[in-house]
């Protein structure tokens, strides 16, 4: 109905919709494009200190078969072997099954971002080039919502972006379909968390905007930085994943 060519999963730190996910895009003539949003630590993916429990947050998604592989090494590592309170990767394991990856830096959540808004300039700017260095493909993600740390970390990111030669790239989270399924999204936030409506305290989101936006609503959030939603079209075009069924 939006008129959309191609669509990401990227569920954190597991891959149980992918292919569901992917034969019903495809059956609706929609490219699918496969990912995770993957919990990164900074030690070892064996370290279990009180610090490990906030991993940091990192997108990855699949451009073709050997990426597909690399993600499901992943994803099953962070589960056998560095599952702590979340299924955690680590540096090296990113270093080692990185091919056929494009990486995105995340939300709020993301090591940059985290950096940004510690006011830790420098350590964000080697996080970036480090991610850079590892992946090949790698974009400095911005998501525009009316929550206000993310402007900060945006002008961060943009200047960033300019220093380093790291292309932006315009991004949306979306947790639910249309903008009135906030409130159903709530309730299955509190189901899925064991908490009451009432409670105040309890996980939620920041507002009723985490919807699936039109192309319209994206470029006029973006129109002052236009090449991160150029970005955006052009990591749709590097994924191509090829699945074969029925052998």
């Amino acid at each position: 109905e939006l008129g959309l060519d191609s669509l990401a999963i990227t569920d954190h730190g597991v891959m149980y919709g992918a292919i569901q996910f992917y034969l019903a895009a495809r059956e609706a003539g929609i490219k699918p494009i496969i990912g995770s949003e993957v919990y990164i630590t900074q030690d070892s993916r064996f370290s279990r200190n009180a610090s490990d429990k906030k991993a940091s947050h990192l997108i990855l998604l699949v451009k073709d078969q050997t990426g597909y592989r690399n993600l499901i090494e992943l994803t099953t590592k962070a589960h056998l072997e560095g599952l702590y309170y979340k299924p955690r990767i680590d540096r090296e394991l990113l270093e080692q099954y990185h091919q056929g990856l494009i990486g995105l830096s995340a939300c709020i959540g993301g090591d940059v971002p985290r950096l940004i808004l510690g006011g830790r300039l420098e350590e964000a700017k080697q996080a970036a080039l480090w991610y850079k260095e590892t992946l090949g493909d790698f974009y400095l993600e911005i998501q525009r919502h009316p929550i206000a740390e993310l402007e900060q970390i945006n002008q961060a990111l943009i200047a960033i972006s300019n220093e380093l030669d790291i292309p932006l790239v315009a991004t949306n989270d979306v947790h639910y379909i249309n903008q009135k399924d906030a409130s159903a999204h709530d309730l299955l936030l509190c189901i899925g968390t064991s908490s009451s409506i009432h409670d105040d305290k309890r996980m939620k989101m920041a507002g009723d905007f985490f919807y699936l936006k039109s192309p319209e609503e994206m470029a006029e959030l973006y129109r002052d930085i236009p090449q991160a939603i150029e970005n955006t079209g052009r990591i749709a075009e590097m994924c191509n994943l090829e699945l074969e069924f029925g052998r």
